[in-house]
């Protein structure tokens, strides 16, 4: 049985610890980056062998690491539960930091700054995720709410449940986002059903419904730039 072969093990001109140090981060492949967080690869393997295991046990990539679960990530060889946590933390992470890097304006400016904001926390989504923003009368963001977790190709949605919530919020209007998990964001008869009762009842309740965006995969489809909508956001 052969040992495992560690960052120290490795030659050094192979040693991504060194590399970073020498040229930066940067000068790392995807692999040496998973390397450095691994550490060590499984029996007889380099850590960067294993990294490029990880990066092609599916065809996503570096994306392996958010849309594979523990279960399917502990199926890679050398992979067992405490590497899986190592690589789903790494995942979360990189999500995390990518949605900071694009704060949402605290003023409503148009569905351009709300996808961007929201696009790696839900395009990675396996199910419909329902979320509500809501802003005040002066375009002030106010904060977000999630309203329901759907299946993979369907969203459930509860005109109370949304009112509810913005009028305890004392929102002046509010605008709802959800993802397609299918990376499509062409909206379904089921959206645009839903986004024309959600506009009728926040009609009735004087918090208009200035946009409904969907989320695909790094695309997104709004109901207000299409002229769906009555009540046309700026």
């Amino acid at each position: 049985m052969q040992k495992t072969l560690t960052m120290k093990e490795l030659p050094e001109s192979e040693r991504p610890y060194e590399k970073c140090r020498l040229y930066g981060p940067g000068a790392l492949t995807d692999a040496e980056l998973i390397a450095v967080i691994l550490r060590s690869g499984s029996q007889g393997e380099r850590s960067t062998d294993l990294a490029d295991r990880i990066l092609n046990a599916a065809p996503d990539g570096l994306l392996n690491l958010i849309r594979l679960n523990p279960e399917e990530l502990m199926s890679i060889r050398g992979i067992g539960s405490v590497k899986a946590v190592q690589l789903k933390c790494m995942g979360e992470l990189s999500r995390r930091i990518s949605g900071m890097a694009r704060p949402l304006s605290r003023i409503y400016s148009g569905p351009e700054d709300i996808a961007g904001h929201y696009m790696e926390q839900l395009r990675h989504e396996s199910r419909e995720i329902l979320m509500m923003l809501m802003f005040d009368r002066k375009n002030m963001f106010l904060g977000d709410e999630k309203i329901s977790i759907g299946t993979s190709n369907s969203s459930l949605i509860s005109p109370a449940e949304v009112f509810r919530t913005a009028l305890a919020k004392r929102a002046e209007f509010i605008v709802l986002l959800h993802n397609h998990p299918s990376g499509d964001p062409s909206p379904s008869k089921a959206d645009r059903d839903v986004t024309r009762r959600i506009e009728e009842c926040g009609k009735m309740l004087e918090i208009p419904l200035m946009d409904h965006i969907i989320i695909g995969d790094k695309c997104y489809y709004s109901f207000c730039q299409a002229g769906f909508l009555k009540n046309k956001g700026e």
